[in-house]
Order: structure tokens, then C-alpha cells, then sequence
């Protein structure tokens, strides 16, 4: 399976399934539901297509972590789905719940059709994950599908935890570097550590391979945390689809702003006089660049990435889907959206 045949046939599978899933909703009484999450998945409105649909990251751990144990990852195209599905969920939720008026470069769900369709859109998401992952159990044995629903499970749960302590530092004075890692380990490592394990486990890995897997996913999702911390200060709007005024004026504590803080400079003077606004924004990035924030960032995400390499090698992932994963792994640490 070179690049070559996974761009021709693994993403079109995933598309297939996703919309296969979604389309449950595709009801008269509930089309515009439908609609609402067709057009976040990006198959359907203005701007619609592969910017708009992301880039599967997800689901593309999934099968090729799966066909990297040797197994055929056509059987795993629920749990790919399912993964996909619940990382939209939370995007949906996401955006409302930090006032985003983007996503992917478009008009946010809550931006369009407003906070309260833009809850039940992002409730049928979750709902719909779980349904594609209830047909695991025709597919593998139960002992297998329950395995893989619990760790898929267990990582929602920890989305939670993650976006709780997120939204919770917002508030809160005197965090530390040493604060962050729980919030991202539940905020974005936990559904990409869940990926990699589920493909191993529906790979018919063993065990210590299946738990270096999930080490591989838990670091590449440390590594693609952090880097995106980076882009939301630092990284070209025109490119990631997002605002990079955000982060510094909602007061989220990303890695570089905590750095930043850590400092005791000119950038944590200022945030401690209040609100930031959007005029002030570059001239506070500038300032942490200059405090060393930008750079520590960086250093901090090729460090989080030598991790999930050293873990990927050590399981050995086998033939051209192992391949994969390896340059997969390397473009999450230094990609543009």
C-alpha cells in the first residue's frame, strides 16, 4: 500500500464511511439537521471540499496503524469513522464554547445555525460515532469490538477532562508549564493515543505492541498539541483557517504563553493588567518570540515528536502502511494547519 494507493483508496474509503454514517440523519423531518453536519464534515456549502473536510488525520491512524500489523484495514473503517466523527463533535462544541467564528476556513456550525442547533448538531456527532462503532461487533470477535469501544470510550472521557481544564485555566493565576501537559493529554493525546491503540487492537497486535502504539499516538498527539499552540500565535491565518488573535486574547494558557508567564517580563506584565485586545496581538507575539516563547515551542514539539518516533520503531511497523506512519508522524510536527 505505497502513498500513492492510500491517497487513491484509503481516503475515499474514510469519506465513504463517514457520509455512510451520517446519513442516518438524512430524513425529511430531519434534513436541515443533516445538512448542518454535512456542511461541518465539508461536503456541502460554500467552500466545500478537501480544505474544508480537514485532513482525516484520525481515521488515517487508525487503518494505517491496522494495516501496519499486517491486517486488512478495510474491517476497521467503522472505528475510523467513529474516531472522525468524535473529533468533529468536539471541534462543534469547540467553537461554541470558545466563540470561534472559523473552522477549516468557513462560518463555524454556532456561527451559522446558532448555539443551540450547533449543541444538538455536535450530540448527533458524538451519537453517530458510537452507532459506527457498535458494528465492530460483526465484523471482529466481541472480546475485540468491546476492547476497542472501551478505549474509545475511555478517551471521550478524557476529551472531557481535558477541555474542562482548559476552559478552567482561562480563569485561573499562577499556572505552570508543569499545568499544561494534563490539559493536552486529555485534549488532544488522548483521541490520537486511542487511534493508534484501536488499530493495533483490531490489527490483532499483541499486547506490548498495542501499548507502544498507544505511546506512539499519546507523544504525536502531544507533538501536534503543541505545534498547533504555536500556529495560534505564530502561524499565517490564511493557511491553518483559523484566527491567530485568539488564543491570546480568549487567555487560553498555551504552552507559549505560559512560557511566556513563567518569564515574569514585559508579555506577563501585561497580561496581568487584563483582557488583551486584537490590536495588541502582534505586538504581543512579537514580545514573547523576543522572551523566547517561540522558539521553545518549536524545541518543545521536535522533542514531543522524537517520543513518538522511538515508539513507532520500536513495534517496527510493517510494509508500506509502516512507511506511512512515519512520514505521517513528521508532517503532524511541522504542519501548516
Amino acid at each position: 500500500m505505497s502513498l500513492k494507493i492510500f491517497t487513491k483508496s484509503i481516503l475515499p474509503a474514510i469519506e465513504s464511511e463517514l457520509q455512510r454514517q451520517v446519513a442516518r440523519l438524512d430524513e425529511p423531518r430531519t434534513r436541515p439537521l443533516y445538512e448542518m453536519l454535512t456542511y461541518h464534515m465539508g461536503w456541502t456549502g460554500e467552500g466545500a471540499g478537501m480544505e474544508a473536510q480537514g485532513k482525516r488525520i484520525r481515521p488515517r491512524l487508525v487503518l494505517l496503524t491496522a494495516a501496519s500489523c499486517t491486517a486488512g484495514w478495510q474491517s476497521a473503517l467503522p472505528a475510523a469513522a467513529a474516531v472522525e466523527l468524535i473529533h468533529n463533535f468536539s471541534l462543534v462544541h469547540d467553537d461554541i464554547q470558545d466563540k470561534s467564528d472559523l473552522r477549516r476556513g468557513r462560518s463555524s456550525v454556532w456561527r451559522k445555525w446558532g448555539e443551540a442547533h450547533a449543541i444538538n448538531a455536535g450530540d448527533a456527532l458524538f451519537i453517530l460515532a458510537h452507532l459506527a462503532l457498535s458494528e465492530l461487533r460483526d465484523r471482529f470477535t466481541a472480546e475485540v469490538a468491546l476492547k476497542a469501544e472501551a478505549v474509545i470510550d475511555r478517551a471521550c472521557l478524557d476529551l472531557t477532562r481535558g477541555q474542562y481544564l482548559d476552559m478552567s485555566y482561562e480563569s485561573q493565576s499562577g499556572l505552570t508549564i508543569k499545568d499544561y501537559w494534563p490539559m493536552v493529554a486529555g485534549k488532544t493525546a488522548a483521541l490520537l493515543s486511542a487511534c493508534t491503540q484501536v488499530g493495533a487492537i483490531l490489527g490483532n497486535a499483541d499486547a506490548s505492541t498495542q501499548e507502544a502504539y498507544r505511546d506512539f499516538g499519546h507523544y504525536l498527539g502531544l507533538a501536534f498539541q503543541v505545534y498547533d499552540d504555536y500556529l495560534g500565535i505564530w502561524g499565517d491565518s490564511a493557511l491553518t483557517g483559523k484566527s491567530t488573535d485568539s488564543d491570546l486574547v480568549t487567555g487560553k494558557k498555551s504552552l507559549p504563553v505560559l512560557y511566556g508567564l513563567g518569564k515574569d517580563g514585559t508579555f506577563a506584565r501585561r497580561r496581568a493588567e487584563g483582557p488583551v485586545s486584537a490590536e495588541e496581538v502582534p505586538t504581543l507575539a512579537e514580545q514573547l518570540a523576543r522572551e523566547g516563547a517561540k522558539a521553545f515551542t518549536q524545541e518543545t514539539a521536535d522533542q514531543m515528536t522524537d517520543l513518538a518516533l522511538q515508539s513507532l520503531r520500536q513495534v517496527n511497523p510493517q510494509a508500506e502502511a509502516g512507511e506511512e506512519l512515519f512520514e505521517l508522524a513528521n508532517q503532524l510536527s511541522n504542519r501548516q494547519s
